[in-house]
């Protein structure tokens, strides 16, 4: 039985693993003792490591903030880097996002994409690998963390902690053929306080899940008197619902949901709110706080307005994604996420953006960072793995740069590679996220292949 073959007498194993992990909602929770992420992430981890031990791999947890399993001798490793966080389930879902429902062929959930179908599908087919026989001269290491969607504090722990660095390795969290550059992100949290005025005054405003996903929906309950909530209800704006209440008005958006890094793919909901509320009759602070967020955000997705908009050959432009919005009588906070292009820096861009949001008032509350990364196509992990992908579909791939951002930032020599293939929709961190079950099983036979490539 060759190693392919291998991979796919392993299925049933695998998709009732992906299941139940599935059924454990990891997304980051309050920190508890020995919980660093959350009781939910952590029960994911250590769900994956027992199923680990259980194909008779070593393992190691790493104080609940990263774990990992390995198979080989020697002295040098070679890793794969997953993760098993995903982002919070959202809105519009047809089927249960913890569920972990089979149909049609799919399997259904959150992370069945991003990213605990890839992940589990790798330590499947380091089981094949192993039960091939085929000779390797590295240790393999798979690496499972708990931080990757909210800031990859899990690898600096790993590395503080005195993790080894392999000496080459991917992360099956982006795209085919493979990924040699990334966009730098930066997550940013702006906050301002105000003072009220007028007739019409913000109660409540809210809008967004996470800075790195497209809002679908976003509200505000508005105090007004009764004959301006009548004339309010009277306006239309497209995808806007003005509805009148015993406090006033309730004011509904509607978006369309998707991932951070293609925001353009979506429509926010929360730029689409505030547009409906720049239209009010709003005085005083609050007029300025609305026209200024309407004005510089808006509905854009390419940070034109607010003066950051920049672009290259290589990989395109600014993308930006305002993420989430929350607000009561007295403030409003708000997350940002935009990337810039791979020939550019932060200097180019965080200094305008920061000015412009300062000069309006607001404060600058938190801020995170991940500097761009880019890998020549000609280097030898670039061209083992468009070897290995060719290998296996067929086609000649060629590296490509993209907006996401994944792991492969957080150690030296990593690059994105894999699960989605050319064409396919993208559909992490939107509603009914699947995999195809045929496609996780052919990640899993690349990532068999590729991980033998780089080990022997």
């Amino acid at each position: 039985m060759n190693l392919n073959e291998r991979v796919l007498s392993m299925e049933a194993q695998l998709l009732t693993c992906l299941q139940e992990n599935l059924r454990i909602p990891s997304v980051q929770g309050e920190a508890a003792e020995d919980a660093p992420y959350g009781v939910e992430v952590r029960k994911s981890l250590e769900h994956v490591l027992s199923a680990a031990q259980a194909l008779g791999f070593r393992t190691e947890n790493v104080d609940n903030h990263l774990g990992w399993c390995e198979y080989g001798e020697g002295e040098e490793m070679v890793a794969v880097l997953g993760h098993l966080d995903v982002v919070p389930a959202g809105d519009g879902w047809s089927f249960d996002p913890w569920g972990g429902e089979i149909r049609d062929g799919r399997i259904w959930g959150r992370g069945t994409m991003d990213d605990k179908g890839p992940s589990i599908a790798a330590l499947f087919a380091l089981a094949a690998l192993r039960d091939s026989g085929l000779p390797i001269r590295r240790r393999i290491r798979l690496l499972f963390g708990c931080n990757e969607e909210t800031g990859s504090q899990d690898v600096k722990y790993y590395l503080a902690k005195g993790g080894e660095v392999p000496v080459m390795g991917f992360t099956p969290d982006a795209e085919y053929p493979v990924i040699n550059g990334e966009k730098g992100i930066i997550n940013v949290t702006f906050s301002r306080n105000y003072q009220q005025s007028g007739d019409l005054q913000v109660l409540e405003i809210h809008g967004g899940t996470a800075p790195n996903v497209v809002p679908a929906a976003a509200w505000a309950k508005l105090a007004c008197s009764q004959a301006l909530a009548q004339h309010i209800t009277q306006l239309s704006a497209p995808k806007v619902c003005f509805t009148a209440t015993e406090y006033g008005v309730l004011v509904e958006a509607e978006g369309i949901s998707a991932h951070g890094s293609t925001p353009e793919q979506g429509e926010n909901a929360i730029g689409r709110l505030i547009l409906a509320l720049d239209m009010l009759p709003f005085e005083g602070e609050m007029a300025a706080v609305v026209h200024f967020l309407a004005s510089t955000l808006g509905m854009e997705s390419d940070g034109r307005s607010a003066g950051i908009y920049l672009h290259d050959e290589v990989s395109g432009g600014v993308t930006l994604n305002w993420g989430t919005l929350d607000g009561d009588e007295k403030r409003l906070s708000m997350k940002i996420n935009y990337r810039y292009p791979v020939t550019k820096s932060y200097e180019d861009c965080a200094p305008t953006l920061d000015a412009a949001f300062a000069a309006a008032g607001f404060v600058k509350d938190t801020e995170q960072h991940k500097a761009k990364l880019y890998i020549p196509e000609d280097s030898q992990l670039v061209t083992t793995l468009l070897k290995v992908y060719a290998q296996h579909t067929g086609l000649e791939g060629k590296a490509k740069c993209i907006g996401g951002g994944t792991y492969a930032k957080m150690l030296p020599n990593i690059l994105a590679f894999g699960p989605i293939f050319p064409g396919d929709e993208v559909r992490e961190h939107k509603p009914d996220e699947f995999i195809e079950i045929p496609k996780l099983m052919k990640n899993a036979q690349i990532i068999a292949s590729a991980m033998y490539e780089m080990a022997k």
